[in-house]
């Protein structure tokens, strides 16, 4: 083992970036399975009382799994001075508490979950988003917002830009009459009218979000001037705004929670049935199912109707992670490293083993060499820092004069 001080022209800094492709599957989110929530709100009041998440975790495989891992969360979240809230809020309190009505479940929670991430990713909890990001008129403002925050696994340093796409079906299935109530579209698999949606075009018109980072418009793959919502990179959040992506005025029928002591066809106590020919008719997606819905009941609706049930890739991207190296080059010169520490590099006598034991060690033909076959990094204290290893031994000796580029990445 040999020695040698390294001064600060053997040291340099790199920085690079290495992009993973990251692929979502359909049953990875349709399966009941695969999604977790987590069930931390209870209402009060009549019958048994709603219970459900603020969000839901969606999994790669079954989440009760030790191998399980977090792919995204789900959510919605309402803007407070939106048609879809507006409409149906009777008041507010002294206190400045809004008040719904009975048949609204969970519109204060749906509304702070907006806020949250306005705060999040505008800097402002009272901001609104608007897609695209840099026009705020009115038209263009997210009222109703379906949210998927994708996991520092899978983001690790940001989204790279225009590698995002996702498959979305916009129009839930078709209803039919049978037996005095609707067929249940809620719960039934999309077939037909998917579109995809990418954020191409994010990387010639650049934009950035004070506290978000950098963010992107989200388009119709099939026509790019559509705007249907936002992507924020650095944060890994997608944000689809439901008035653009889904066909809102579409009658919605099925079983949803609410405030019920009683029992009525298909819905057990604690539910009713919405859209039926003796409850709400008429009703449709936006805003009836957004506001008679429960958080679970609508990411339940999305993640197992509207984004397919096959293997089939339902959201792609590449990420970007961020690589900090040091190179550190070891250079040893013709007459360094030609010798080694190694007791077994000399016999009991002292004298260097040649390969020829029959030639004279003193003969210049036998000249000592070495094979370098890992280089070891110390401090000024000669404390072992890092070692690197060769891929194969390496000849040294003095006719060769060798450079070992040594790279700590992180």
């Amino acid at each position: 083992m040999s020695f040698k001080t390294l001064n600060n022209q053997s040291i340099s800094t790199a920085r690079s970036t290495l992009n993973q492709l990251v692929d979502f599957i359909e049953t990875d989110i349709s399966s009941s399975s695969t999604r977790k929530a987590y069930q931390v709100f209870v209402t009060g009041g009549v019958g048994p009382g709603v219970t459900s998440s603020l969000f839901q975790t969606v999994y790669d495989q079954d989440f009760s799994l030790s191998t399980a891992n977090q792919l995204f969360d789900m959510t919605v979240g309402l803007n407070s001075n939106g048609t879809t809230v507006s409409n149906v809020q009777t008041d507010v309190d002294t206190s400045g508490k809004r008040l719904f009505p009975s048949t609204s479940i969970m519109m204060r929670e749906k509304i702070n979950i907006y806020r949250q991430y306005a705060q999040l990713l505008l800097g402002d909890a009272d901001t609104k988003f608007y897609s695209p990001f840099s026009n705020s008129d009115i038209s263009n403002r997210i009222d109703d917002a379906l949210i998927f925050n994708i996991k520092r696994l899978f983001v690790r340093d940001g989204i790279k830009r225009e590698t995002f796409a996702m498959r979305f079906y916009q129009t839930a299935a078709l209803d039919s009459k049978s037996g005095g109530i609707d067929y249940a579209n809620l719960n039934v698999t999309s077939t037909s009218g998917s579109v995809i949606f990418t954020d191409v075009g994010a990387a010639s018109e650049q934009q950035f979000s004070q506290t978000g980072g950098p963010v992107g418009n989200i388009v119709d793959a099939s026509n790019t001037s559509r705007n249907v919502g936002l992507i924020f990179y650095n944060q890994g959040v997608v944000m689809l705004d439901l008035k653009k992506v889904i066909s809102g005025s579409q009658h919605v029928s099925g079983v949803v929670s609410a405030m019920s002591n009683a029992a009525y066809l298909d819905a057990a106590s604690g539910q009713t049935v919405i859209g039926d020919s003796h409850h709400n008719p008429n009703a449709k997606f936006i805003p009836d199912f957004l506001t008679s819905g429960s958080i679970d009941n609508i990411v339940d609706h999305f993640a197992g109707t509207r984004l397919g049930s096959t293997s089939n890739t339902v959201m792609t991207f590449q990420n970007n992670t961020s690589i900090n190296s040091t190179l550190i080059f070891c250079r040893a010169t013709a007459d360094e490293f030609n010798y080694s520490s190694n007791p077994t590099y000399v016999d009991g006598n002292g004298r260097i083993v040649v390969i020829d034991s029959n030639v004279n060690e003193a003969d210049q033909s036998q000249k000592s060499f070495t094979f370098v076959t890992s280089v070891g990094l110390y401090d000024s204290t000669n404390q072992l820092l890092a070692v690197a290893k060769m891929s194969r031994p390496v000849e040294k000796n003095d006719e060769k004069d060798l450079t070992f580029r040594v790279r700590l990445d992180f």
